[in-house]
């Protein structure tokens, strides 16, 4: 696999393990206030390794990265009320709709749509058993899908650009400055409380700074169809996570949906990889 592969796999497993940190703490600080708080550490971390250059940008510039904090508010937030209400591993089967969406509408090629239709019968089989799912945490899921479908697109634009982490730790300031009123009206006490304030930074470090960052870099040379399939491996690390962190235990089948769907993620990546070499070597350079 190539590089940019393995960032986004080393990312997913850092978002992951940072949403089980996240959802230990709802007992003590409410989820919107948390992912504000989040996005916060996130957005520090990155401003201070970025120093972005804000001079003699486009008015095109500022567009794409306005629209990238706001899809990143909105489907960090919605993600995080919907794995409130629900299982982590089911919230992220539910969220990988967005995805799936966009690796269905990049595809050309009958074997592309054949490894989504996989994923898509494992994360159907993920939440079978699921049978009294919270529907105001399942729409949540799909809100955050609608999000993380968008994300993929305008990540991909941010990072054409803005040069390196310019464009992501300004969208992560103005996805905090965003959520910021909603965050100090739902748990300003919950906020003040040291301990909370440094898994806070914590979270922030695994589940935005470095995912994000190598998502960006990754997508600079991945196309987002490859990328939203790859995304299919974040109901097996969310399952992990969540077994690890939280003791959250799934069944056989569910376990057998989650082979489905890192098979159909490590298909894509090897065969459209191999066709993405092939097709390299033989076009000529524009």
């Amino acid at each position: 696999m190539t590089r940019a592969v393995w960032l986004v796999l080393a990312g997913i497993a850092s978002v992951q393990l940072g949403a089980a940190v996240a959802k230990d703490l709802f007992d003590r600080v409410d989820p919107t206030a948390l992912v504000w708080l989040r996005l916060v550490a996130s957005a520090v971390l990155l401003l201070a390794l970025a120093r972005p250059r804000l001079r003699g940008r486009s008015r095109g510039d500022w567009q794409v990265v306005t629209g990238f904090a706001l899809t990143l508010a909105v489907m960090n937030w919605a993600f995080y009320q919907s794995f409130a209400r629900l299982p982590l591993g089911v919230a992220v089967t539910i969220e990988l709709i967005g995805p799936l969406a966009v690796a269905l509408a990049g595809s050309r090629r009958v074997r592309d749509l054949l490894w989504v239709l996989l994923a898509g019968i494992g994360v159907t089989a993920l939440g079978w058993e699921r049978t009294a799912l919270d529907p105001v945490g399942v729409a949540y899921a799909v809100l955050a899908g609608t999000g993380w479908a968008c994300y993929i697109l305008l990540s991909a634009q941010t990072g054409r650009r803005w040069p390196g982490l310019d464009g992501l730790s300004v969208a992560s300031a103005g996805g905090a400055l965003m959520l910021a009123p909603f965050a100090l009206a739902a748990d300003l006490h919950g906020l003040l409380d040291p301990q909370v304030l440094a898994l806070g930074a914590l979270i922030g470090l695994l589940s935005s700074v470095i995912p994000y960052s190598f998502e960006l870099i990754a997508l600079r040379s991945l196309r987002p169809s490859v990328f939203g399939i790859l995304m299919s491996v974040e109901p097996a690390a969310a399952a992990l996570a969540a077994l690890l962190v939280l003791g959250e235990s799934l069944s056989v089948l569910q376990w057998t949906a989650i082979g489905c769907v890192v098979a159909a993620s490590a298909g894509a990546t090897l065969f459209t990889q191999t066709s993405h070499d092939r097709d390299t070597t033989v076009l000529p350079a524009a």
